[in-house]
């Protein structure tokens, strides 16, 4: 019989911008998670499944897909053997009541072990650590497509506590112990991100002084980067190259970035952007050709982060080289990598894809090209242009440099009315 595709499948890994080389390494990261041996899953695997060559994978690779998607196999197009994919399957369960479950459990577990007069104790294990995962993967999704909302933070500092909770409603081994500490980390640094982006820093702050402390209990080297990292483009946001600079270099100095050319690479990148504010030609360019270099000497095959993998690549490294140059005023070049980011950029970044397209009709309006500029800023889409803080303000400064250099256009009464109209903000 003839492999039936599964759709199924294929419109989660779409939806959740995950290619088959990086579900792969998910699944591979949650295999050993929950068997501490790494998995053997690759691209072609994945690719198994989708063309329904591979209808019931084995059952600890079943359980590792489960804990990255959040859903059971069924649900994700699977069909049990001696099944028929016409045969009625069991009812899946709603996703969002899953999750539910998820939070509602292990917040009455730790509930139940704190409250007196209950005896035995909860053992906490990495398949608790595998669905704190699955939901730090939700929270990174999120923000790709929103960014910068108060909702995501919030609920990546709830997460965070969660994971901290964990701690204390059971008896674990001292690797699930740092494994949760890592959980943890990783949900306050997201919920970091998620206020540098909506601009707000005081907040941001305090996130990353929690978020710091918990990377350095849980010893894991990734996410002590991603954290620093952060905290060098808080800065740089800031208009604090200074301190940029310094952040960025403790995450530079990390031992992984001389592991794996990714994270080299990304740190280069953004110490290119600041370099940009810090007005530096030279280094600026330096830097993004070393970052250059050390993205085309990575093994796309190695396992990383899903907060790594799900957004740098060639497209990012673009991206913070348009940062860089519309800083340093050579617009021409700016609107270079503007379109090479565009061209290349993964569907489901729809808040990077604002941002880049503001930029990109800012070095547009900075040539000269008015109609361009304009028409270019009027693809940013309501919802960013009305609730994402970052894109909203370049869209004011947009509209200023606009009516500055030309305030009794045609073009400029446009621009007008669409703000007015198009993104008017709904009740």
């Amino acid at each position: 019989m003839d492999a039936t595709r599964n759709t199924a499948l294929e419109a989660w890994m779409e939806e959740h911008g995950y290619s088959s080389n990086s579900l792969a390494d998910a699944v591979n990261g949650a295999l050993e998670q929950l068997t501490g041996h790494c998995g053997g899953l690759d691209g072609s695997s994945v690719r198994d499944w989708k063309a329904g060559r591979v209808r019931w994978p084995k059952s600890a690779t079943r359980k590792a897909l489960e804990t990255v998607s959040g859903l059971p196999a069924t649900a994700l197009g699977f069909v049990p053997r001696g099944r028929s994919s016409s045969a009625p399957a069991a009812p899946q369960e709603d996703p969002d009541m899953k999750r539910r479950t998820l939070v509602g459990g292990a917040t009455a577990a730790a509930a139940a072990v704190a409250a007196p007069g209950i005896a035995g104790t909860r053992r906490i294990g990495l398949s608790d650590v595998g669905r704190l995962q699955a939901r730090f993967a939700e929270v990174i999704a999120s923000d790709h497509r929103y960014g910068g909302q108060l909702g995501i933070e919030q609920r990546a500092a709830a997460l965070a506590d969660e994971a901290l909770n964990l701690q204390n409603s059971g008896s674990a081994s001292q690797r699930v112990r740092n494994n949760l500490y890592g959980c943890a980390a990783s949900f306050r640094s997201s919920a970091m991100w998620a206020a540098i982006d909506g601009r707000r820093y005081a907040d941001a702050k305090a996130h990353m002084r929690e978020a710091q402390a918990l990377a350095e209990m849980s010893g894991d080297q990734a996410i002590k980067f991603r954290i620093w990292s952060h905290a060098g483009a808080m800065y740089r946001h800031m208009g604090r190259p200074a301190e940029a600079l310094a952040a960025n270099d403790v995450a530079r100095g990390l031992h992984i970035t001389r592991r794996d050319p990714m994270f080299a690479s990304l740190g280069l990148a953004r110490q290119a952007a600041i370099h940009g504010v810090a007005q530096d030609r030279t280094r600026t360019r330096r830097a993004l050709d070393q970052a250059q270099d050390a993205l085309d000497r990575m093994d796309p095959n190695d396992f990383r982060p899903v907060w790594l993998s799900a957004f740098y690549d060639q497209a990012e490294l673009n991206s913070l080289a348009l940062s860089a140059y519309l800083q340093l005023g050579d617009f021409l070049i700016a609107e270079s990598h503007a379109h090479r980011c565009l061209a290349t950029l993964r569907p489901h970044m729809r808040r990077s894809q604002a941002i880049t397209t503001t930029r990109l009709a800012h070095a547009q309006l900075a040539q000269g090209d008015i109609e361009a500029a304009t028409a270019t800023a009027m693809q940013v889409s309501a919802d960013a242009a009305t609730q994402h803080p970052r894109v909203s303000r370049m869209l004011q400064e947009f509209g200023a440099a606009l009516r500055a250099r030309a305030p009794r256009s045609s073009t400029a009464q446009i621009w007008i009315e669409h703000t007015r109209d198009a993104w008017r903000p709904t009740a």
